[in-house]
């Protein structure tokens, strides 16, 4: 098993990723998004890093340290249904030309490219705004996962409390 020192709460990527996910997550927090890791999406899939504006915008962002990983994904237009925008994260160093088949609608997906300690937008993603029901649902969705990632700071038995309820 490849080991973790992701310094994200919730996160537990390989080394190239934890790194792309700080990056990543320096870059939204300058841009007014606080972002989450690992974030189940109410369609079984789960968003590398889901982030959220003081206005109540939802990203979402894919993470790709590999050429392989990146063509064999299939699944990430399951994403596009939970924000309202929508970017992939590479690392720096990462061959981007895949990124402008129709395939990966460049259209829609932005790409973030990322160290460990900075990121940079290199294609801005397409916004499309989440139908208000939705919205509420996710913001609230991310809100208690946010606040159960606390408590679980404070009070790492605080899990098993919840199932007796």
């Amino acid at each position: 098993m490849i080991p973790s020192t992701s310094p994200l709460p919730g996160c537990d990527f390989p080394l190239v990723a934890a790194d792309v996910a700080r990056g990543t997550s320096r870059l939204l927090l300058r841009h007014d998004l606080v972002a989450l890791c690992e974030v189940p999406l109410g369609n079984g899939r789960r968003a590398d890093l889901m982030a959220m504006d003081s206005r109540g915008g939802i990203v979402i962002v894919e993470i790709k340290v590999s050429r392989a990983d990146l063509l064999g994904d299939m699944k990430w237009p399951d994403y596009l249904d939970y924000c309202d925008r929508f970017f992939w994260a590479v690392p720096q160093g990462f061959d981007l030309t895949p990124f402008e088949s129709e395939a990966l609608r460049p259209d829609i997906a932005g790409l973030i490219v990322a160290d460990r300690y900075d990121a940079a937008i290199a294609r801005e993603a397409a916004l499309h705004p989440l139908p208000a029901a939705r919205r509420k649902a996710e913001t609230l969705r991310f809100a208690r996962r946010a606040a159960r990632r606390l408590l679980v700071t404070i009070d790492p038995d605080c899990d098993s409390l919840e199932a007796a309820f």
